[in-house]
């Protein structure tokens, strides 16, 4: 029998030396030369460590039972099965989950805390060098924020001497009065104003080796040593005025020369014109003190006239006035930082349009006004805005087209537009879709700014405000409030209040407009659709600006716009979908330019096309009206596959219903050569049109039926199914299947080139005809002798089948050897899935059960604590009432006498 687990834990611990007889002193002094204490503590842990693992049967797992043999599979850890250890796993799982589970439970419906607002610090794609160099920039910023208006050490303000510190002198040091005219105009002629002191004082010139920076001159006697580089960056800057100043001196130098040369030019055209100069009378002289005085000022006291005097005087004073340095400008303003002087400009001025619309005005602005404009009493309210300028400045100006103050034009460029996004409504729309280029949303929704001069023509000045366009409007959060914000706005003004809306409520400018602007941005599809269903006929251009906006609010809220869209598709597919009205061709024509087309599925581009089709193939043909609309729903289903290129069999199926609708005479046997669907009203060409290819109006389609009598509709509609065909053949040239899709179109071509048709139709429209003709048969000719004729299949030799099984000696059993790429990725991807699943299920019923255990253990704390509370009561309770009694019983006991 073996021995018991007491028995073999002593014998293991005398084995290493922890129990065992008691050394003798002479034993210890000789063992404590060889290991000091410490390795003896170390050995010692070691060795207890070791027992209590082998002692231990719950430390490690071991299997149920042992394996008969090895297999090849098996996982081993340098020749032997790995072993857990369950015991310091569940250990170190339950610590990780007291500190954070645990923590977070507690922290649970709490209020309080620090709040990290660093930048970037919940950011994991920034590296810390690039958050350290942001919070650096931004701590920059907000400092010269706060310290440049009252930064005194500007360079570019200091004061500097006109006479570089020297005494001021005039001339021979004789009395003069304080203005000299002569100083204004420069020097006479014939002398400049460096040879005597009537010229103007200018600064003087400083040479470079007057220059001296921080005493640098007076280093030469010591030894050179490097230059800092607070000096080397004073040097730089002092050698940099110092070039400015001599640029500066050259070109005074010449403008005086330019000034000299024109004093002489009157007198050299009289000599051109062989017509000698009158001298002046040369004033006479007043004495001594007259000679010595300023020619004009001695002009002015013989008799010259003073008005002329005081209108040079002023004109001098002016140009003085206008040649002051230049100042220093602005540093370049952040994003966040023009978004917001943006919005607070348009919350002043609607503030101001608001005051003004309830008369009330400011004192400032009243004395201001009745100081700069004494006169004029029909002053308009655009001044109000410092965009009013003075009568006599538009007398020499363009004319502005403004109606009132309120009135902003949006630039051309500020349009977010795609050259490919043209919706053509009418033939004069056609012109100004692809003229705009692609610009970002920030440009989109940029500053508003009046006409310029070159688009401006007509402005008129004391004319009331009749738009009422305000400045701020709330972002609505329903159509409803859309509507009812823009009830009294015209149609043409609606672009411009969306795109204050937008600029008003920019997500840089507050975290919660966002959201706003994703709700905005479906009331706008909604919007756009309301306008056309409810209104008639809205502007063409306004509809196109909405739907740009729609097209640059999809970039930031594509899930948003989106949904608007599907919504509205599912209304047509629900209520309508075999009559579709303009509003929802609007919707469609949108979304070639707003979503991508080409994907292969698309949530918004596929059901639209889906739509499309659906009405080509099912739509019943009862006017001429349905067949135009049907070749519009064919255009934009081609504009669909422009890039893709796929076939769509509708296509082509309403196409040659519609050339057998129109042809004058019924081809034979026409259901074998295409599925006809005939219509419930003749639609046939009866005679020659004279309009023939004139374009069509979108909203033309729309409007009450057209008489079956018409025929230059009719044939103006032959046109356009033809120029279809032709568009379609070149979108699908290189399909494989060409000939059979455009072999029955050419059958129903021919059959219009035929006399009996050939009578009914226009020269132009015939000849039209034989041109697509012509150009389908080249494009089947082409596809057949390219398409190559059918082969045998030429495949490699099949190998003999061997009975040697075939051995791979670097075979791993935890890789799959699939041939097929994708389908190994994807069993990748499936057994990592699963193994993830797998392991977050075990990882929350762990959580789970700790957090079962830790309620357990807090309600059996708290019930014991209730315990220990409610027994120390009762006691208290009970020694009281003990009390009571006794002191009742000796009272008792007293009255009686029993004491």
């Amino acid at each position: 029998m073996p021995p018991s687990q007491l028995k073999q834990l002593k014998a293991s611990l005398r084995e290493h030396g922890v129990l065992g007889p008691q050394k003798s002193k002479k034993e210890k002094n000789r063992s404590a030369g060889k290991r000091s204490d410490a390795q003896k503590k170390l050995a010692r842990h070691e060795a207890l460590a070791g027992i209590r693992e082998r002692f231990n049967p719950f430390e490690l797992t071991a299997p149920a039972r042992k394996a008969k043999f090895d297999v090849t599979s098996a996982r081993t850890i340098n020749g032997a099965l790995p072993q857990g250890r369950p015991g310091v796993t569940r250990g170190l799982g339950e610590q990780r989950r007291r500190e954070t589970l645990l923590t977070e439970v507690h922290r649970r419906n709490k209020v309080g805390g620090i709040l990290d607002k660093r930048f970037g610090e919940d950011d994991p794609t920034l590296t810390p060098e690039q958050r350290a160099a942001e919070r650096y920039a931004r701590e920059s910023e907000r400092r010269l924020k706060k310290q440049s208006t009252f930064n005194l050490e500007d360079d570019e303000d200091e004061v500097q001497l006109t006479h570089g510190g020297r005494e001021i002198t005039f001339g021979d040091d004789m009395e003069q009065d304080d203005f000299d005219e002569a100083d204004l105009e420069g020097p006479s002629e014939g002398e400049s104003g460096d040879e005597n002191g009537d010229g103007p004082r200018k600064r003087r010139r400083l040479s470079e080796d007057d220059v001296d920076i921080d005493g640098l001159s007076e280093a030469s006697d010591t030894p050179e040593r490097a230059k800092t580089k607070k000096e080397v960056m004073e040097e730089v800057i002092a050698k940099s005025k110092l070039h400015r100043y001599e640029r500066q001196k050259a070109k005074e130098d010449d403008e005086a020369l330019r000034a000299e040369l024109d004093k002489g030019l009157p007198e050299f055209f009289d000599l051109m014109r062989q017509q000698p100069r009158r001298p002046e009378p040369v004033p006479t002289s007043n004495g001594d003190s007259t000679a010595l005085m300023n020619p004009d000022r001695a002009a002015l006291l013989l008799g010259k006239d003073r008005k002329t005097t005081d209108e040079e005087y002023s004109e001098r004073v002016r140009q003085m006035a206008m040649d002051q340095r230049s100042k220093p400008s602005e540093r370049t303003k952040t994003e966040e930082e023009r978004l917001e002087e943006e919005a607070a400009r348009l919350r002043e001025l609607e503030a101001q349009r608001l005051k003004r619309m309830r008369g009330e005005d400011d004192e400032d602005e009243v004395a201001e006004d009745e100081v700069d404009h004494p006169d004029d009493e029909a002053f308009d309210d655009a001044d109000a805005f410092g965009l009013g300028q003075a009568a006599e400045a538009y007398a020499t100006r363009p004319e502005l087209d403004v109606e009132d103050e309120d009135e902003f034009v949006i630039d051309e460029d500020l349009i977010n537009s795609d050259p490919d996004a043209d919706i053509s409504f009418s033939e004069d729309d056609e012109s100004e879709g692809g003229e705009e280029q692609n610009e970002d949303d920030d440009e989109f929704i940029g500053d508003l700014a009046l006409p310029d001069q070159t688009q401006a023509k007509t402005i008129s000045l004391g004319i009331p405000s009749t738009n009422g366009l305000a400045f701020t409007y709330a972002c609505p959060s329903t159509h409803a409030e859309f509507l009812e914000t823009t009830k009294n706005v015209e149609a043409k003004d609606l672009p411009t209040v969306v795109q204050r809306i937008r600029a008003l409520y920019h997500p840089k400018l507050d975290a919660l407009n966002k959201s706003k602007l994703e709700t905005f941005s479906k009331i706008l599809v909604q919007h756009i659709s309301y306008m056309v269903r409810r209104q008639g006929v809205p502007p063409a251009d306004v509809i196109e600006s909405l739907l740009r906006h729609t097209h640059s609010l999809a970039k930031s809220f594509p899930l948003a716009v989106g949904l608007a869209f599907r919504e509205e598709l599912t209304v047509m597919s629900d209520e309508r979908p075999l009559s579709l009205e303009a509003a929802d061709l609007v919707l469609l024509t949108g979304v070639v330019h707003i979503f991508p087309t080409s994907d292969h599925f698309h949530s918004v581009v596929t059901p639209s096309m889906l739509t499309l089709a659906r009405y080509l193939a099912q739509s019943p043909v009862t006017s001429i009206n349905d067949v135009a609309k049907g070749l519009f729903c064919v255009t934009l289903s081609l504009e669909y596959q422009k890039l893709s290129k796929r076939y769509i069999p509708e296509v082509i199926l309403y196409l040659s219903n519609a050339l057998l609708y129109l042809a004058p005479v019924e081809l034979k046997n026409q259901a074998s050569v295409v599925s006809f669907r005939p219509p419930l009203t003749t639609l046939r060409i009866q005679k020659p049109a004279t309009v023939d290819q004139a374009r069509l109006n979108f909203w033309d389609l729309f409007l009450p039926n057209k008489s079956p009598a018409d025929e230059a509709l009719k044939s103006r509609l032959l046109s356009t199914t033809l120029t279809l065909l032709q568009t379609s053949s070149d979108l699908w040239t290189t399909a494989p299947s060409f000939p059979e899709i455009f072999s029955p179109v050419i059958k129903i071509i021919a059959h219009l080139l035929t006399k009996p048709c050939t009578i009914r139709f226009s020269p132009t429209l015939t000849k039209y005809i034989k041109t697509i003709h012509a150009s389908l048969c080249s494009h089947l000719t082409q596809t057949l002798s390219s398409r190559p004729p059918l082969t045998l299949h030429h495949h490699r030799p099949l190998a003999i089948k061997t009975s040697i099984p075939k051995f791979e000696e670097t075979y791993n059993p935890d890789r799959h050897y699939d041939p097929d790429q994708s389908r190994a990725e994807i069993s990748k991807l499936k057994a990592e899935h699963k193994r993830e699943r797998k392991g977050a299920l075990r990882e929350l019923r762990k959580d789970a059960n700790f957090l079962a255990r830790e309620q357990l253990r807090d309600k059996k704390e708290r019930d014991a604590e209730y315990e220990k509370k409610y027994r120390r009561l009762v006691a208290e309770i009970q020694s009281e009432e003990g009390r009571e009694k006794n002191e009742y019983d000796k009272e008792r006991r007293k009255r009686t006498g029993k004491w």
